[in-house]
């Protein structure tokens, strides 16, 4: 089973990026079984709308994922219950709108995909180690696991702590991607932060002015998306159906060799 997760797109440039690198993606690396992306900075680097839901849909997504800013845009609470393909961390407390986990179906088997928010450094949700152990009690199935987190120690530490019971763990949130992919002992695939898919040259994702003026002088900002050096960045991971152990697992980063995009 070959499996794309691509790290959070942000707004606009992100997802002209994601549709023009993904087709070259695919014929490098593929053919995979499902492709994963979190969305959660698709809408202008905050949330996501019904347009864009629709849009990345028509890409080929198999599975949308998010994190802390998932609650940004009010229709995308509705979409959260009525779209079984986006998710939100499965930690939040219950009475939150949409789930936490789904089943992929494909040609090689079954995937469950479990999204998770981390607490250090972030918000006050349901300890996602413990709702880890409760969605995972029983399944027999590959796993692929997003954790969406600040802090690389507490990605770390869930990966290790679910070694061997899950496929994959995979950090998303910091747009950073780290060079620590690895197969951990007990066959589980780990890297601590993915990236982010959009643009690079301003600060993790956003025009580079507005940020350095707000750490320069602590004033409230409107952020907006950074619009040049676009580059899709991700992981390839192959994993044994059978066992749900991870056979390996390679970063992505491919540049598109654009200049200009419109900002949104």
């Amino acid at each position: 089973m070959r499996v794309l997760f691509i790290g959070d797109i942000v707004g606009r440039p992100g997802r002209k990026a994601l549709q023009r690198l993904l087709p070259r993606i695919k014929s490098l690396y593929g053919p995979f079984d499902f492709v994963i992306v979190n969305v959660e900075n698709a809408a202008g680097g905050f949330g996501i709308t019904q347009k864009i839901f629709d849009e990345l849909s028509s890409m080929g997504i198999d599975c949308m994922t998010s994190g802390n800013h998932i609650w940004d845009k009010k229709e995308g609470l509705s979409l959260l219950d009525s779209e079984p393909v986006l998710l939100r961390p499965a930690n939040y407390p219950p009475g939150c709108p949409g789930r936490g986990s789904m089943t992929l179906k494909g040609p090689s088997g079954e995937l469950l995909v479990l999204n998770l928010l981390g607490r250090t450094f972030m918000y006050d949700v349901d300890c996602p180690f413990r709702k880890a152990d409760e969605i995972l009690q029983g399944v027999q199935l590959p796993v692929l696991v997003d954790i969406h987190a600040e802090a690389t120690s507490e990605k770390r530490a869930l990966a290790l702590y679910l070694d061997g019971r899950v496929s994959a763990v995979v950090g998303t949130h910091t747009h950073v991607a780290t060079a620590d992919e690895e197969i951990l002992p007990m066959g589980t695939a780990f890297i601590t932060d993915v990236g982010m898919t959009g643009g690079h040259a301003g600060v993790i994702g956003m025009h580079k002015e507005t940020v350095i003026n707000r750490f320069l002088t602590s004033m409230p900002a409107r952020f907006e998306a950074c619009n040049e050096d676009l580059r899709l960045n991700g992981v390839c991971l192959d994993i044994d159906a059978s066992s749900g152990r991870a056979l390996s697992i390679s970063r992505i980063s491919e540049r598109l060799e654009e200049e200009a995009y419109d900002r949104r």
